[in-house]
């Protein structure tokens, strides 16, 4: 997980009506996570052959929306790549989520207390590659920390061409995390995430760090007006 402070301007557009954007301490931030979907299964119950195993690369970035008395965190992704066109597919027609198949590679590799783990895929011929090495024991992010801010949002918003947007919520355990030694993105990504945003990944990240993943359930969305 890459992440940068960006200015709040860059995402206006991509926030999904009825939410607000998030921050942590005034800060904005987007993320840039690649990792592993591992045994899935459509709707909870449906392994799809040749399709359960697969990886993911996505830039999201966080919001809030008050229902009730309930104050909800969640994720917007402005981009979503995958290696399976029928995931791809899938996505678009559940949660209208703005996912893209391309060919995709990655590498994860335990040296003894250190992970190096390496996500690439591949636009217009040319490969963007995240990367990062860990330090020390992955541990739970402390309280109030900006690893648990990243790590800790439970829903997704999806804006609707229709207007609205879809909400679905997310349920896992805590994570744990590893600090980095050194971690980063190359690569040309203006295809996917525009000129500003493919600027923004050129940079050094403000944080970086690597979670250990868990049992997810993503569960079906509905629509807000």
């Amino acid at each position: 997980m890459l992440n940068y402070e960006v200015d709040p301007g860059l995402l206006k557009r991509y926030v999904p009506p009825g939410t607000t954007l998030d921050s942590f301490q005034g800060r904005t931030y987007v993320s840039l996570v690649g990792f592993r979907f591992c045994r899935t299964k459509l709707l909870g119950c449906f392994p799809v052959p040749l399709h359960t195993d697969f990886d993911e690369v996505n830039l999201r970035f966080y919001v809030r929306r008050k229902e009730g008395g309930d104050d909800r965190r969640g994720v917007v992704f402005i981009a979503e790549v995958v290696p399976r066109r029928a995931i791809a597919a899938a996505a678009r027609l559940l949660y209208g989520e703005n996912y893209t198949c391309l060919p995709m590679k990655h590498r994860i590799q335990t040296d003894n207390l250190s992970v190096i783990a390496e996500y690439q895929w591949q636009v217009g011929g040319q490969w963007c590659r995240l990367s990062a090495q860990t330090v020390d024991l992955p541990t739970h992010p402390q309280e109030g920390s900006l690893e648990q801010f990243i790590t800790e949002h439970y829903w997704g918003y999806s804006s609707q061409r229709t207007g609205g947007c879809i909400e679905y919520h997310v349920s896992h355990v805590p994570w744990q995390v590893w600090a980095t030694a050194k971690a980063g993105f190359e690569g040309d990504s203006r295809v996917l995430y525009g000129r500003e945003l493919s600027a923004v990944l050129q940079q050094r990240p403000d944080c970086a760090f690597v979670a250990d993943g868990s049992p997810v359930i993503v569960f079906a969305g509905d629509r807000v007006q």
